[in-house]
This record gives C-alpha cells, structure tokens and sequence, in this order.
C-alpha cells in the first residue's frame, strides 16, 4: 500500500537566528510521521510534508511549541443562522473542528457568530461554509474578517512589545552607566552599600526586560538544545548572578559589579532583535503586494440583478460586472463591453491592453476606462495570480545549496563559541593570573558577542527578497537552486519558434508585378479569407492591418499541397507554388525567379499570385522574430555566455533565423525528443546549460537542462518543466533572470563574508588577544551592540535587492518611467 503523503505551511514566529531554524527542522523530522521539513528564517515559515494517517496538523503545532516556538494562525469570524441551543453550537464546533487545518471554533450563541481559527494553506472559507451548511445550519457571511492582516498585527504587537522594554532597560541602564564610570557625589554617604541600591533599582527591570530570553532558553534546554537564547541567557545571568553574589558577599566580593551591565546587556539583545524584525519583515514585501492585487468583491450578475457578493462566493460561470477603475476579480473571459486593462502586475507592460468581447482577462488587473462583463473561468487557487503567489512563496521557501555553509556553521558554531569562552575564562584566571573579574568580563563578552543570526539569514534574507524582486520584474524563479546554478551558467540554447520568433507566419514582403502593392494584397486576401491555413490567415491580417478593401469571391477550391483559387470581381485568382503556376501555363518572369530565389536564402517562404492569367507578384511570408530577440542574444554575449538554437525546421529557414539574430551553433532538424539529447551533449562537454523554450514540445529539454527557462503566456504560468518561468513573452526577461541570479548570488557572497568577518573579529577581541600587547578590552555592551549590528548589516544588505534593476532593463525601466511622467 503506497505511503499517503501531504504537504502543509506553518508561520511560525519566535526564530531569532539560524539555530532556531535547524531546532525547529530537528525536532519535526524527529517525528517518524513527518518525511521532510523545511524552515525559511526570512520568511518565518516551516513546511512540513506529513502522513495524514498518522499525524494532524495540530500534532505538528505541539511540536513546534514543544520547541519553545509558536505557529502564527489566521482567524476569521462567521455568523450562522439557526443555532438555537447549545447543542447547535457544540455541533457546529465538532464539524468546523474535523476539517484537517482548523485549530478551533468557538461558538457565541448569543451573537450567533463563531470564531475560526484555522491554517490557510489546508482549509478555504468555502470548506469553511460547506463544513457549517453540512451540519445543517445557514452560513451567513463573514462578520469580520481578521485572516489577511492577523501576521501584521502579531508583528506590530511583537515591535511594541520589544520596543518597551529596550526603552525601559536603556532609560534605566544608561545613567548607571554613567554612574560606574565618573561617579555621582553624596553616594559614599548612603546607609547601604551601592551594590545593594543598584540591585534594588535594576531588578525590576532586568526581569522586565531579560524574561522574553530566558523563557526562550528554557523551553529550548527542555527540548535539549543550544540556541542563541541558551548563550544570552547565560552571558547576563552570569554578569546578574555575579553581582547578587558580589553585593551579599557569597564567594564573590563588591568589587563584582555587574548590575548596570547585566541590564543594558539584555538591552541590547533586545533592541538587535527589534531591529532585526522590523528589516525582516521587509523581505517578503513582494508577496504582500501581490496579495494585496486580490480584490474582496466582486459585482456578479444574478437574475437579472447587480449583486456585490465576497469574492470566495464567485464560481465557474459566473458573469461579473468590472466597471472603471475596479480591479477585475477573478480570471476570465469578456462577454460584453470593451475596455481597456492595465495588466502591468502580469505582463509588466505599462500600456493598457484594449479588451473586447471573446479576449481573456485576468483577475487582479485594472479596468481602466470602460464597463466588462467577465465570465468566470478560473477561481481561487486556479487563478494566475495564485498561481502566482504560490510560485514565489515556494521558491522563497527553498535552500540554495550555498546554505548548507552557514547550516553546517551554525551546527558548530554554539558549541565552539562555549569551548572558546571556557577556555578563555580558565586561560586569563588559571593560566595568566588575571582577577577573577576581568576573567568573568571576558566569559560575558564572548558570550554576547558570538551570533551566528547572521550566518543564519545572509541566504535566506537575500533568497526572499531577490525572488520577491523577480516576481515584481515579471520572472517567477522557482527555486534557490535555480539562482545558484543561474550564476554558473556558460551557454544558453534556445528552440527557435514560438522563443526567438513569434510562433506564427507573417507577410514579410509584398513584390506586385504589373499592379500596385495594395491591388495585389487585395486580391490575395479575398481567396485565402476562405482558407484556415496559416499562410492564409497571414495575408488576411496582413491586409487588415494595412487598411486595405477586401472583396468578395466565389468558387473556392482547394489544390492539395500546391495552392488554392477563386473568382474575384470576375477574374479566377490564383495563389501557390511554382508548379501550381505552371499547370496553368503561366510564366513567372526571371527576374521574379531570381527574387523568389533570394527570399527562400532568407528563410522565407514566397507565395506566388496570379489574376486574369498573367503573374501578379509575389508574397513572402515567414515566422519573424519577435522586437527583442536580437538585443537578448547580444547581451547573453556580452555577458559572457555561448548561444546555440535547435529547432526542428529546415537548415535553410534555420541558419536565416541565426545569421539575422546573431547565432553562429545552429542544430536544424531536431525532432522535440532529440533536443533534449542535444542538451546532455553539452553538459557531457563541461557546459552549464540553460535551455529556452516555451513549455510545451520542449519540456525534455527544459528538464534536462541545469537550468529551464520557460516562456510564459501570461495566462499559464505555473510551467512544470520551468526552474525559471518568463511571465512576458520577451527573451531580454531571459537575460534579466540571469543577471537577477548573479546579484543574488554576489549578494549571498557578501552577507556571508560580513557574518564571518564580524564573528572572526569580534570573538578574538571579546576573549582578550589584544589586552597583553595594546591593553584592549571588549565591554560586554558594546559586545552586545556589535551583535545587533551583525545582523541589521546583513538584512539591510539583502533588502538593497528591492531596488535591484537588472542591467539589461535599466534602459527600458528609465524610457517606461520617463513616458509615466
């Protein structure tokens, strides 16, 4: 019997540094009902791939809390009709509370209301409102809905709360501060020693302001493990302890003053974790922004009416009514009206797309200037925009291998760090006969000082933020693995249509021979408006476009493989090939023949034209290339990358395509199974291959490639075979994906050279290396301080990605923003 498997997210909040992270990993794998977890520091998350047969999701929660941790839950409130006693309300609660991700319903009888707590990832307010019907009750709407903005409140609250007690302990610790430094006259007159005073004034405020630290380290020595807050909590309970012994004279004497010390310690610590969660929570901004596009109603048209309903209330079919300056709620197709959309937030195109009756739409882009009526076509989860969100939200969730340094460093790095203020304290008091006090300075600096958050949140800050800059960029990256291998690359092989050209013919050339140009389209269009062959459909828009008059024919017939005809105002118009003309004797003059000759070295296809008998001149059609295609091969060159292209056309149409782009490797004839075969190739030659394609036919080749870069439509973004999916259809988003990758990636570089750099300095300063050559020392504060700045330096490092704008788009950006203005 196969294994049943399932996949959940938890937000968990109380993570301070990568060891909590690992702790939390640790303890859920720990679990023989979890196959895997993952935890994302920067975005405060764990997922957790379970059986479902053997664990729930509340079992999960209990472990994380067992860890010392807690799981951010979202909640809403739903009023129901028809509850009339208690029992209605027990009732409800049992069905609402055997949905798999609902944590707990509370029923208010008298407000006929119930309270949902719930996880988002495994239960919908639909599964919300069938579990209330189902249990034979009215589900009436939602009363307040708390589900979108609870995380940002939990952080807000979280900010105040250590915002209050760095404030308190600073206002307190700084002018006793001041005080052990220079003195303060009359206090030598005191009845009590001012080890006693100072102990009376810090104690309050040191179990204000260290309580959050040491509850942390106990629940983390409970579930056996080292964590910061283990070495925090050690680091200012020995300066406290120190200092109760010193003032009652137990084994220590006065001398041991540690009071002020202690407190603006624990000041500090908590001040470096306010600032660390206020950048934090900075580097999932893409993600809110993109939630943010979601509309909560929707106008729907029902009997007749306008009827403005919550936007879970939408289904499949329903016709919903978009006016001006409305966003449009779901995805789907335009069935009355003409507007135009701006759908920047999906295609990054600034100039709004006209919209009219039968063209698709898609949920969370703006109508600007005209009232739709939309179908519903896809809802909830299906929509692009979900799709969307749910790209990014993995992606941010997952480790490039380069984490694995800092993973391994933080798994040593407490246990080192203890080692090596043991060591120090036994070397400065045993060995080098320094006072016990300055031995115990020593042990409390490298305490405070060593912090290995940084190492902890170099990658997954810089991963978070470049993935969210991506998405706002129009590249969904799938993975971090993708971003490290991107920066690797060292050739990139392109199919040709449908990538580097636009995947349908078009009148390239108009060559008229005894007519004018707009005479000879005329007639062309009037024959193959009757034919659904590519070519056909080419002239016909062809002529559209040009504002030409198409008249009408009859008698159209088909000549299978060598061309079509029809009477058109009274002359039998002929359109082929070569030998078609000749069936009927008409003549194609040489110099007609020697420019048919040189449109097929171009790779294009001519189509000949013939009316009343006589040649009438030539059409050439071919797949062209689409606006940026030559500019995206030249910057891959320039950024140091070999080109190839394989298509599965002739060599003649394949080697026009390359010699126009720019590509000198070209492989013609490859058959969809084969490419990917011509892939491996180069990887077997020492390449790091990135393969470009559009998501369908070459999927093999996508796979296969160290890096697949699919083309997306706009309208189907969630490509399986992808590592990285183009939103936009435009190959210059190829190159800024790779460029995006690289800074990245430099960026990881730099976070993690600054996160060693400062334990690599600080830690031989705090244990006294320079006191016996230069008389330096390390006060545990200012230790403390380095601490937090180790970590605001590394995410505010990683945020500067926000502003990111890959080279290769800054030209573009600047000409959109200057049109804006």
């Amino acid at each position: 019997m196969p294994e049943e498997r399932r996949k959940a997210e938890l937000k968990i909040s109380g993570m301070h540094c990568a060891s909590c992270a690992l702790n939390i990993e640790k303890a859920l794998q720990g679990r023989d009902d979890v196959y895997e977890a993952r935890v994302n520091l920067a975005a405060e998350t764990a997922t957790v791939e379970y059986d479902p047969t053997r664990a729930t999701l509340a079992d999960l929660e209990r472990t994380v809390g067992d860890a010392g941790f807690e799981v951010v839950r979202n909640e809403v409130t739903v009023r129901v009709g028809g509850m009339v006693c208690a029992s209605c309300a027990q009732v409800i609660e049992i069905s609402l509370t055997d949905l798999e991700g609902v944590y707990e319903a509370r029923v208010n009888l008298a407000t006929e209301n119930v309270r949902v707590v719930y996880n988002p990832a495994l239960v919908t307010i639909s599964d919300i409102r069938a579990a209330v019907e189902d249990a034979g009750y009215q589900y009436l709407g939602l009363e307040e809905e708390v589900s979108e903005d609870v995380e940002a409140r939990m952080r807000e609250e979280d900010l105040r709360d250590k915002f209050r007690r760095f404030a308190v302990g600073f206002a307190v610790s700084i002018p006793l501060f001041f005080y052990m430094l220079f003195g303060m006259p009359g206090m030598g007159a005191l009845p009590v020693s001012v080890n006693l005073v100072m102990l009376v004034i810090t104690l309050p405020v040191f179990v204000y302001v260290s309580a959050p630290i040491f509850k942390a380290a106990a629940a983390a020595l409970r579930n056996r493990a080292l964590t910061m807050d283990v070495m925090y909590a050690m680091g200012i309970g020995v300066a406290y302890g120190a200092s109760l012994l010193g003032t009652f004279n137990i084994v220590l004497t006065p001398a041991f003053n540690f009071f002020e010390t202690a407190v603006m310690l624990a000041s500090f610590l908590t001040l470096g974790r306010y600032l660390e969660a206020r950048a934090k929570g900075r580097t999932s901004d893409a993600i809110k922004k993109l939630i943010g596009l979601r509309p909560k109603t929707a106008t729907v048209i029902r009997d007749g009416r306008e009827v403005e309903v919550p936007i879970e209330d939408v289904v499949v079919g329903d016709v919903i009514l978009v006016r001006p300056g409305e966003k449009v709620p779901v995805d789907g197709l335009v069935v009355g009206g003409e507007s135009s959309v701006n759908e920047a937030m999906i295609t990054g195109e600034p100039i709004p797309a006209d919209k009219r009756e039968g063209d698709g739409v898609v949920g969370g882009t703006l109508n600007v200037n005209g009232v739709l009526r939309v179908r519903a076509e896809k809802i909830g989860k299906d929509m692009v925009l979900s799709q969307i969100i749910r790209l990014v939200r993995d992606a941010q969730g997952s480790k490039p291998p380069v984490e694995r340094i800092a993973d391994v460093a933080v798994s040593y790095f407490i246990p080192v760090v203890l080692a090596i203020a043991t060591v120090a304290f036994l070397v400065w008091y045993l060995v080098l006969d320094a006072t016990l006090l300055f031995a115990l300075t020593v042990l409390i600096s490298i305490l405070v000082v060593a912090c290995p958050c940084a190492l902890g949140l170099a990658t997954p800050t810089a991963v978070t933020v470049g993935i969210g800059r991506g998405a706002e960029l129009g590249v969904l990256i799938r993975n971090g693995e993708a971003l490290e291998i991107s920066e690797k690359l060292t050739a990139v092989i392109f199919d040709k249509t449908g990538t580097l050209t636009r995947g349908k013919p078009d009148v390239t050339d108009i060559v008229p021979a005894g007519m004018g140009e707009g005479r000879l389209l005329s007639l062309a269009a009037a024959v193959e408006k009757n034919s659904q062959h590519p070519l056909a459909e080419a002239v016909v828009r062809r002529a559209e476009s040009a504002g030409v008059s198409v008249p009408a024919s009859e008698r159209f017939t088909t000549f299978g493989g060598r061309g079509v005809s029809a009477v058109v105002e009274g002359e039998e118009v002929l359109i082929g090939n070569q030998p078609f003309l000749d069936e009927y004797r008409i003549g194609v003059p040489p110099e007609a023949e020697s420019r048919i000759a040189a449109l097929q070295d171009e790779g294009k296809t001519a189509v000949l034209v013939a009316a009343a008998g006589r040649f009438a001149g030539i059409l050439a059609i071919a797949d062209t290339l689409k606006p940026t295609t030559k500019a995206a091969i030249a910057d891959l060159k320039k950024i140091g990358l070999t080109v190839t292209m394989i298509t599965g056309d002739n060599p003649r149409t394949a080697n026009a395509i390359a010699r126009e782009v720019g590509i000198e490797d070209v492989h013609a004839g490859v058959l969809p199974q084969e490419k990917a075969r011509e892939v491996r190739a180069l990887q077997e030659r020492g390449e790091v291959v990135a393969f470009v394609g559009d998501g369908i036919n070459d999927a093999p080749a996508l796979a296969q490639a160290d890096v697949g870069i699919a083309i997306g439509s706009g309208t189907d973004v969630a490509i399986e075979s992808g590592d990285i999916v183009l939103i936009r259809d435009d190959l210059v988003d190829a190159v800024a994906a790779i460029e995006l990758s690289r800074k990245v990636m430099s960026r990881i570089k730099q976070n993690l050279f600054w996160a060693f750099a400062y334990n690599s300095a600080l830690i031989p300063l705090a244990a006294g290396v320079l006191y016996p050559f230069f008389g330096i020392t390390f006060r545990p504060e200012f230790g403390a301080l380095a601490m937090a700045l180790s970590s605001v330096t590394v995410v505010s490092l990683s945020l500067l990605l926000k502003t990111y704008i890959p080279p290769v788009k800054r030209g573009m950006m600047s000409e959109v923003d200057a049109r804006g203005s």
